[in-house]
């Protein structure tokens, strides 16, 4: 039987190999999305082609590969190891996809071959439990963008935001287990750091984030607000973890400046040494699939700034990658 529903996994993307040119490529796609640096058309093809592109790629190809596996970029494996999982779990009725947002397998011919099944109806569904803007919002407008421009347009489906979704949260609480609780002296939940101002986009009060309680509560106003989500998911993941308030801190990494969501990762990561912290579990529930912000952020730059300091163990807890109840989680978002 020909399936009539396809499901389009979206992910950030990666670069085609750990080679300059192909991480500069990477690099000039991404950072010239205007909703990822969202400044004036001129002055962020100034600094992102004349200034961050240039001087970043050399730097970023060494990290990358520190990363490369011998068979391609973990991101890419996981997520197409993640598509075949959750294609086997849905069965005939539907055909899973994965494209990316930038680079490869790229959106534009994944959607194109998409068209030409002619399917009753397009499920899209980005890999971002969190709603940003410079994610899902990037990921959704890019696909819609093509879908518009199709003669025949499909019943589409999308799914903006998982961040308390019952299954993902038992995802993670699942990979937590792999570690005794109890054996660390404190934890943290690190998410990707956004501006601010995009942030502050969400409200239409004209009042920042900070005068919201994201810390503390999702309510109508904030629902959409990416910090907000990012407490919610850490205060539901350390209810059924057992972890009290005192025992864990949520925190930002990957910050280009000051005007960056706080507590800062790095900072919270020597202050908590300074204060004889020896061991810390880390939990990165914003990253699906472990990449560089995992593997060498977390798992190797911020474990030398912490013994820098006087601590002794950062450990990792690994991405949900293609755990069997993260693909669960994707079937029951595709069904419901």
């Amino acid at each position: 039987m020909k399936p009539k529903t396809a499901v389009l996994l979206i992910q950030l993307g990666t670069p085609d190999s750990p080679k300059t040119k192909d991480v500069r490529n990477y690099l000039f796609e991404f950072l010239n999305d205007a909703r990822v640096i969202d400044l004036p058309w001129l002055l962020r093809k100034l600094l992102v082609n004349l200034i961050i592109v240039p001087f970043r790629a050399p730097k970023s190809a060494k990290v990358y590969k520190e990363l490369w596996t011998e068979e391609d970029s973990p991101l890419l494996l996981y997520s197409k190891s993640l598509q075949n999982k959750l294609q086997v779990e849905l069965g005939s009725a539907y055909k899973v996809e994965l494209a990316m947002r930038y680079k490869n397998p790229s959106m534009g011919e994944v959607l194109e071959r998409m068209r030409k099944e002619h399917y009753n109806k397009i499920i899209l569904l980005p890999l971002f439990p969190h709603y940003a803007s410079a994610t899902t919002g990037s990921a959704l407008e890019k696909a819609l963008s093509i879908i518009s421009k199709w003669y025949v347009i499909p019943e589409l489906k999308i799914v903006s935001t998982y961040f308390d979704n019952v299954n993902f949260i038992d995802s993670i609480v699942e990979q937590g287990k792999q570690f005794i609780i109890t054996d660390f002296d404190h934890i943290l939940f690190s998410y990707h750091g956004l501006p601010n101002r995009q942030v502050d986009k969400v409200y239409e009060d004209a009042k920042p984030c900070s005068s919201h309680n994201c810390e503390n509560e999702i309510a109508e106003e904030n629902r959409f607000c990416y910090k907000a989500q990012c407490y919610a998911t850490s205060r539901l993941v350390s209810e059924k973890l057992n972890i009290k308030k005192e025992n864990y801190t949520v925190c930002f990494q990957s910050r280009l400046n000051k005007e960056w969501l706080e507590p800062f990762a790095d900072k919270t990561i020597i202050e908590l040494a300074k204060n004889g912290i020896k061991k810390i579990l880390v939990f990165s529930p914003a990253f699906v699939a472990d990449c560089l912000e995992t593997t060498i952020e977390i798992g190797v730059e911020y474990q030398e700034l912490f013994r820098e300091h006087g601590g002794e163990q950062i450990q990792l807890v690994p991405s949900l990658n293609d755990h069997p109840r993260w693909v669960e989680t994707l079937k029951n978002l595709v069904i419901d």
